[in-house]
């Protein structure tokens, strides 16, 4: 093995008692020294379990790993620790214990003696920012902060390789910034090691080296540049035309599984990956857009690959005209005046909301309104008080002061009732696990008062839509993560809600599940649902009619995509100048 690759493996495989298929399946790959590497999958893939593979928390049944040439699991592994620096999905931090007690334990447990603490805290504290925040307990640090903070902790004694699992899952686009910054100065002398399992493409965009991984199995193994020119000569871009949603002439083109691989949103644009042979003249004659050549990008490459391999893909769905499943109950009419418009009566009229923890105001004085079929997005960084008013909006806070209706019922005198008429996706998978997909189903329809044929029907739509049919008897806890999350927009539906509160729909999920979930969003809108969602993810928010940035509880911005993103190029420069902007003069956190 070359000294200069940190990894070598070989033909890695690793079976879990009871699993059907392997975790992971033959896994070769070697990683060079000083590099920054992504590891990308959706949930479920393999990636949690090949890190652990890799930092000696989990032995392979088949295979060899090796580390700076020598075998990993020939000999003792206690030389890792000086080697190894590892930061699994929910790292180890006391959230009881300050900044500086939760950094002085690694310490103790690394050896390091005074001298080194004083100089790697300091280091370490003024990269991450937190040195003005030494005392506050962890439980209390915002997900970005403890993101920093446990990576701070992984950092303490200077490993060779450092492996970080999702460290950007549930972060908003600034620290997500600051994370890669910290990642990249660590690696730019070539001493460090970086390896980083990620779902976002952008990210593993920025890196090295990227192996792709689905099911356990490596599909593409490469620089990100090499990766790219899968899509050459496929990739264009379209302008929409004033009046028109960008979502909607996204659907155009994503329905059209015939020609078109993919279709997304792009800063006020659409961008359209077509397949080999596809002739673009014809595909401008019949949609009436004139489609712009543009160069690839690691996701491109990445989907025309996986259409190469015969994949399901992006966009196999239905017709949208022909998905009355998604549709509200509540009759729509045909001349509904536009989203936004004052002469619609709005489904949620929030104004001056307030929501205090004792003397700590989360939410200050946010006022809006959300109109009927319009897709409502709420941003804003970790601990900008989102959350709380998406929680308040939902019925599961009360509110301290201020006003609230939503779906014609005033919350703050009538919460159940008022949640009766809402559906609801938490980010965090909240169904029954031990009962099966049908159970789970059943026992929610049933909660609503749904019964008998229409009970039954209701049921069989929902799991014909969602794909779930096949899967109908199993247990909800064995799905792979994209599966649990269709379960659970199928529960958060299974009563015709009028509004739907989605909460980071899409976190953890790959490129193709990404899409399926906004496309279906886009049929729920057109259908005449309304749709309010939080996500980190700023491509998202372009789906979104308008949108809310807060931060310290306070709102910064809002109003339509492209009124937010400005003269920014993409809408993650434009989160971060509004944040900012918004701290340099005294604003946020």
């Amino acid at each position: 093995m070359s000294v200069d690759l940190a990894y070598s493996l070989q033909s890695v495989s690793r079976f879990e008692k009871g699993a059907p298929d392997p975790l992971l399946h033959s896994i070769s790959a070697d990683f060079k020294k000083g590099q920054l590497i992504a590891i990308v999958g959706a949930d479920g893939a393999g990636k949690t379990t090949l890190m652990r593979v890799m930092c000696g928390l989990l032995k392979p049944q088949q295979g060899s790993v090796k580390i700076f040439g020598k075998e990993l699991y020939s000999t003792d592994l206690s030389h890792l620790q000086a080697l190894c620096g590892y930061m699994p999905q929910q790292f180890g931090l006391y959230a009881d214990l300050s900044v500086h007690e939760n950094l002085t334990l690694y310490a103790d447990l690394f050896g390091l003696n005074e001298a080194e603490r004083k100089e790697r805290f300091a280091q370490l504290l003024a990269m991450t920012g937190l040195t003005d925040f030494t005392a506050r307990q962890a439980g209390r640090l915002s997900g970005g902060m403890k993101q920093k903070l446990g990576l701070a902790c992984a950092l303490l004694n200077r490993p060779k390789i450092l492996l970080l699992d999702e460290p950007s899952v549930g972060v908003d686009p600034l620290s997500r910034k600051e994370l890669w910054n910290i990642l990249r100065e660590n690696v730019r002398d070539g001493s460090m090691t970086v390896i980083v399992a990620t779902t976002y493409m952008d990210e593993a965009a920025l890196c090295d080296d990227v192996l792709m991984i689905e099911d356990g199995r490596v599909v593409l193994h490469d620089a990100p540049s090499a990766i790219s020119a899968w899509a050459a000569g496929l990739c264009y871009e379209l302008c929409v035309p004033e009046g028109e949603k960008v979502r909607d002439v996204q659907a155009q083109f994503l329905d059209d599984a015939d020609r078109v691989i993919d279709a997304v949103p792009r800063s006020g644009k659409v961008r359209v990956l077509i397949k080999k042979g596809v002739d673009k003249k014809a595909l401008e004659a019949d949609y009436g857009y004139t489609l712009l050549p543009i160069e690839p990008g690691l996701e491109e490459g990445y989907l025309v690959s996986r259409h190469s391999r015969g994949k399901e893909p992006v966009n196999h769905l239905r017709s949208v005209r022909q998905r009355s499943v998604l549709a509200s109950e509540v009759p729509q009419k045909s001349d509904q005046a536009p989203t936004h418009c004052t002469q619609t009566k709005p489904v949620v009229i929030a104004k001056d909301l307030v929501r205090r923890f004792g003397a700590f105001t989360a939410v200050d004085k946010t006022s809006f309104d959300v109109y009927p079929g319009e897709i409502f997005g709420l941003l804003g960084p970790n601990g900008a008080g989102k959350t709380t008013t998406f929680k308040m909006l939902c019925g599961l806070l009360t509110v301290t002061s201020g006003a609230l209706e939503v779906a014609g019922v005033n919350v703050l005198s009538a919460r159940e009732e008022a949640r009766e008429r809402l559906g609801y996706m938490s980010q965090k998978f909240a169904l029954y696990g031990d009962l099966s997909v049908w159970e789970n189903l059943d026992f929610f329809a049933s909660a609503y008062g749904l019964a008998g044929a229409q009970k039954r029907a209701r049921i069989e739509s929902l799991l014909g839509e969602f794909e779930l049919s096949e899967l109908r008897d199993r247990q909800a806890k064995s799905l792979s993560g994209g599966f649990k999350q269709r379960l659970a927009m199928a529960v958060a539906l299974i009563h015709h809600p009028q509004l739907l509160f989605l909460d980071e729909p899409t976190s953890g999920a790959d490129v193709p599940t990404r899409r399926q979930f906004w496309r279906w969003m886009t049929a729920l809108s057109q259908a005449g649902t309304t749709v309010i969602v939080t996500t980190h993810f700023m491509e998202e928010a372009l789906y979104c009619d308008r949108l809310l940035i807060q931060d310290g509880g306070r709102t910064l911005i809002m109003g339509t995509p492209e009124e937010v993103r400005g003269e920014s190029a993409t809408m993650d420069e434009a989160f971060i100048r509004v944040v900012e902007e918004s701290r340099s003069h005294g604003g946020g956190r």
